[in-house]
């Protein structure tokens, strides 16, 4: 249904973020992602996503969401969230340069921390719901606010 995805790998107390060298969202950290290729499920996008932009294979995700938004009031947008969880040694690894941006291992408290302007606009209204526990959760987003839909 929606062509965009954006991924988060999490390691003990961990989770992979990018800062994106380039629009949109660029100098932000965020999670990993991007568009699902032409006949690609979700699913299947979201692992081949990981796997280009980290080399981490990943298989069955921990919990998984979709985000929607309004769009000229009538049409409606969205993206698929996934956080996966990888084996604790990967988020001791050092920093990465890669053709998206630089990849590091960010704490998660540091990731929720309020005061942090550095973190793409949702993720710490969202992110603590993928993290509590495993489950397909549906959220919409109004106003600068991030709703869990239940």
């Amino acid at each position: 249904m929606f062509q965009y995805n954006v991924c988060f790998l999490k390691s003990d107390d961990r989770i992979l973020m990018l800062n994106r060298e380039k629009p949109p969202i660029m100098g932000v950290w965020n999670g990993v992602g991007g568009k699902n290729e032409v006949g690609e499920n979700a699913d299947d996008g979201a692992k081949r996503e990981v796997l280009e932009e980290t080399g981490i294979k990943v298989s069955k995700y921990y919990s998984k969401g979709i985000i929607t938004w309004d769009k000229n009031g009538e049409e409606k947008e969205g993206l698929y969230l996934y956080l996966f969880e990888v084996d604790k040694n990967l988020g001791n690894q050092p920093i990465q340069i890669t053709r998206e941006g630089i990849l590091d291992w960010k704490q998660i408290d540091w990731i929720l921390n309020p005061s942090n302007l550095g973190i793409a606009e949702m993720v710490a209204q969202y992110l603590p719901v993928l993290l509590e526990k495993e489950g397909d959760y549906l959220f919409k987003y109004k106003d600068g606010i991030v709703n869990l839909i239940e």
